[in-house]
């Protein structure tokens, strides 16, 4: 009987080891350049073959066909040592992965269906982390992926990034100053995912129109053209992605500014929107960050800065204001259930305003 079982368990794994021999055989490297490949977001295709982007929300979306899916992908290791968070989904199943080393082969699909898989691959790190080089997927066979005809684009800083959404690996307090950073899961995603939509993340934590926080150098006009948007960097080509609608969640790192100074750059910050997105409707947001008298300073600020634009002949600027203030994450930002509540507000204010 023994001899029997065991001659069974040998046949089993024989088994397994041929059809794990057969699918390596089968899958074959897609280099970063293939045709199949979407990308969404700001990034550098100076080598087509190992695009790079420094922004969070950027994302690279792909259908795959078969039971593996192995991704290669490169990380910056900024100051030697840091490692970007990259959420994969699969089938709409999400997972959260971070790099381990300067180049990474990461298993993203094990013992999957032999049919055909939707994948997305998104940076949920911010700018500040360094960039990710996409080399390629090793897979079976690559197809077109589902396109989205709605674009929306998210200006602001560490709330629209994802900075201290999600502590459920790590809580807030412990690990590096990163590690609960999560883009995928920002109102700016989750709003997009609400109505079908693309979505691109131009943000950067700490940054502001006027006044940046925690020794930053640069302001949010100073860069908004730019790639990497930490430094002057390589000039985005606005050509690549033309949203029906842009977002602006700017004020929270300014704090209280001269009512004139503030409200002047806002209006030549539309302008600039608008010489680069001729047909977008772009909604001016309060933060859903901010304590009551900050709130109460910005909302003043914003309808005074739409009706002076509305008043100069554009009647597509509009604002919207947050029910309240989110700050159950960390260092007082809006957690990842927040964000989703925040996301329910902003997306049915959009459906009104699109008609969508």
């Amino acid at each position: 009987m023994k001899k029997a079982l065991l001659a069974i368990l040998f046949t089993l794994l024989a088994f397994a080891i041929t059809a794990s021999g057969k699918a390596a055989q089968k899958a074959k490297l897609f280099t970063a350049d293939d045709q199949h490949f979407k990308y969404t977001g700001r990034a550098d295709f100076t080598d087509p073959q190992k695009p790079k982007f420094w922004s969070p929300g950027v994302y690279i979306t792909t259908r795959f066909k078969g039971p593996t899916c192995e991704l290669l992908i490169n990380d910056e290791e900024m100051y030697g040592k840091t490692h970007n968070y990259i959420q994969v989904v699969i089938d709409g199943k999400a997972s959260r992965i971070q790099t381990t080393g300067k180049t990474n082969s990461i298993q993203i699909g094990k013992g999957l269906s032999k049919g055909v898989h939707t994948l997305l691959i998104c940076k949920d790190t911010e700018s500040g982390m360094g960039y990710l080089e996409f080399v390629g997927l090793r897979c079976e066979k690559l197809l077109m992926p589902n396109e989205q005809k709605r674009t929306i684009e998210y200006i602001g800083d560490s709330i629209t990034a994802g900075a201290g959404a999600d502590a459920s690996e790590v809580p807030c307090g412990k690990g590096q100053w990163y590690d609960q950073h999560n883009a995928y899961l920002t109102y700016g995603a989750r709003t997009s995912r609400a109505l079908n939509a693309k979505w691109q993340l131009t943000a950067v934590a700490g940054i502001g129109l006027v006044h940046s926080c925690c020794g930053m150098n640069i302001l949010l006009p100073q860069v908004y053209d730019k790639v990497y948007l930490r430094s002057d960097s390589i000039k985005y080509d606005f050509k690549q992605y033309q949203p029906d609608v842009v977002t602006i969640c700017l004020g929270q790192n300014d704090g209280r500014q001269d009512s004139v100074k503030f409200c002047s750059e806002y209006v030549r910050l539309i302008d600039t929107i608008r010489s680069k997105y001729a047909n977008a409707d772009i909604v001016c947001l309060s933060s859903p960050m901010a304590n009551q008298e900050l709130t109460t300073v910005l909302q003043r600020y914003l309808t005074g800065i739409v009706q002076a634009v509305n008043k100069q002949g554009d009647s597509r600027v509009s604002k919207f204001f947050f029910s309240r203030s989110f700050n159950s994450g960390c260092d007082n930002h809006p957690d990842a259930d927040e964000h989703a509540i925040i996301a329910g507000e902003l997306t049915a204010y959009i459906k009104t305003l699109k008609g969508w």
